[in-house]
């Protein structure tokens, strides 16, 4: 039950984020303030706040840390790890500096509009924005999944009463600031997990359940420890430990080409705010990745059975049983931190796609005003389908939204880091391959869930909706697949189709920008 003290811990850090949105009402008046915080861009501690807390939501803490971690004992820190030097460290050194040039070279705002005058093709720029939007939206509603959980199990708070708050503040500064207002409350968010997981790991560590000698010592158990001993059984691809690997893969590669991660590459203020974004996001994401699967590892110690047999409750009960009133405010709002930022992200990456790439190619003469409103609006719009959608999930069980949340992260990624990375890097990626990409991953995806699902279940005996079902559980895998698919063919296929304008290359590339914060490389 809430206590006093948590509800005041809760009700001061709501209202935090209802005064950051007055205070950041008149400072979203047009398209490049609402969406891009402005001319000047964002100094490397914001940009590297607003990409952490859009990497890690309440789905990391509560189902990724406790299914992965049960699962996989304290091995499940490999992902943390991988996602701190992959996908953030590795991530920035790469992108931030050529994503930065490049769409100010193009005056691109979106991934869709950049992929559109990257490679000169307004149908690319709508496919993707479709494509965008249709898998945002579960990606936004699984957001709601461990909230719920957490609030349900340690607070006796329904489900649908968490999921109205976090949709309502959420769309309040979302709709007033947009992306000044996202990125401080990100800044605070991301003080607040980063100290929350802190003491979390301090607690559980601490508790009589496990103890620091415990705690310790399970790093190296032969069974549930940092090394998982002994190969699975039956069809190796299938098993722990290459379901670990294609874990850190996807959870590590597939922010290269998110586009609610790749905008805050767009927003980054100069080359000195790279350098600190680059440093703090890793630091980040060292923090709350370990953290968080090192707690979801300890899990073990705590329980020999899953709480009610479903591994989304280990986190929850984990915390109902060790943390003490007060503290237990301060987790609460480390969760919805958590799953606001990511939400806030989502919906702005979803309503300027629509905006952006959609209204603005069909209706060419609207204004910069108009623009703004629609994309406040459409903000709006989306977070209120994903609250539906999350809540329709929750009362009714309906499994096939619940498959497309585990695939979306995987399908947005295998269309795009081909286009989206060797774009930056490599002049010669042709049209024919961003489509071939964008498509064959699409098709690619599909084809996966229904052949890896008949062959898990062994082809003989196996119905289609089984099979399917099989398949969505091998969605790490599959969107691995997709990524690795993406990059080769991209690759391949540009170098056999017919390459773009040269005057094309030169403005991606070559030409002069302000304050430049890339050295210029020459076409050949």
């Amino acid at each position: 039950m809430l206590i006093a003290i948590d509800i005041a811990v809760i009700a001061l850090y709501l209202a935090g984020m209802i005064a950051i949105a007055l205070y950041t009402r008149n400072k979203a008046k047009t398209v490049k303030d609402y969406l891009l915080a402005g001319k000047k861009g964002l100094n490397g501690w914001m940009s590297a706040f607003a990409y952490g807390t859009t990497y890690f939501s309440a789905v990391i803490f509560i189902g990724y840390a406790g299914k992965f971690g049960y699962g996989f004992g304290l091995a499940a820190v490999w992902i943390g790890i991988g996602n701190a030097i992959v996908g953030a460290l590795l991530a920035w050194m790469v992108l931030a500096r050529r994503t930065k040039n490049m769409t100010v070279r193009l005056d691109a705002k979106t991934m869709p509009d950049f992929f559109s005058k990257r490679y000169g093709d307004d149908k690319l720029k709508l496919v993707s924005a479709v494509v965008i939007f249709i898998f945002l939206i579960p990606y936004a509603a699984s957001v709601y999944n461990g909230l719920g959980n957490l609030f349900s199990i340690v607070f006796k708070v329904d489900a649908w009463i968490v999921m109205l708050v976090l949709a309502a503040v959420t769309a309040f500064y979302l709709f007033l600031g947009g992306y000044i207002a996202t990125s401080l409350t990100d800044f605070i968010q991301g003080i607040i997990m980063f100290i929350g997981v802190i003491i979390m790991v301090f607690f559980f560590l601490a508790s009589e359940k496990v103890g620091w000698g415990e705690g310790l010592k399970a790093l190296t158990d032969a069974d549930k420890g940092l090394f998982m001993g002994g190969a699975t059984p039956g069809k190796y691809i299938y098993g722990k430990e290459m379901t670990l690997i294609f874990l850190v893969l996807l959870t590590s590669f597939g922010v290269w080409a998110l586009p609610q991660t790749i905008h805050k590459y767009y927003t980054v203020r100069d080359k000195k705010a790279i350098k600190q974004g680059t440093i703090v996001s890793t630091v980040f994401a060292l923090v709350i990745g370990f953290g968080a699967y090192f707690i979801g590892g300890l899990a073990t110690l705590f329980y020999d059975k899953a709480p009610g047999g479903n591994t989304d409750n280990v986190i929850p009960h984990m915390i109902k049983d060790t943390l003490p009133n007060g503290l237990l405010g301060l987790i609460a709002v480390l969760v919805l931190a958590a799953s606001m930022s990511t939400l806030a992200s989502v919906s702005l990456a979803s309503s300027s796609v629509v905006t952006i790439d959609i209204y603005k190619s069909v209706k060419k003469e609207a204004s910069d005003k108009q623009v703004t409103l629609l994309m406040r609006i459409l903000a709006l719009v989306f977070v209120v389908i994903a609250t539906v959608i999350a809540y329709l999930n929750s009362k009714f069980n309906i499994t096939a939204i619940a498959y497309m949340m585990g695939l979306s992260w995987g399908t947005l990624a295998g269309c795009f880091i081909g286009p989206y990375v060797l774009g930056v890097t490599w002049k010669k990626v042709t049209r024919a391959a961003a489509w071939t990409s964008v498509i064959g991953s699409l098709v690619l995806t599909f084809v996966l869930i229904v052949v890896l699902g008949y062959d898990k279940g062994g082809w003989t005996g196996v119905s289609f909706g089984k099979a399917v079902q099989n398949g969505v559980g091998l969605s790490p895998m599959i969107g691995v697949i997709c990524m690795a698919y993406s990059m080769i063919s991209t690759f391949l296929v540009s170098l056999f189709t017919k390459q773009l304008p040269e005057e094309r290359i030169k403005e991606a590339f070559e030409k002069p920008i302000e304050n430049e914060i890339l050295p210029t490389v020459r076409a050949k």
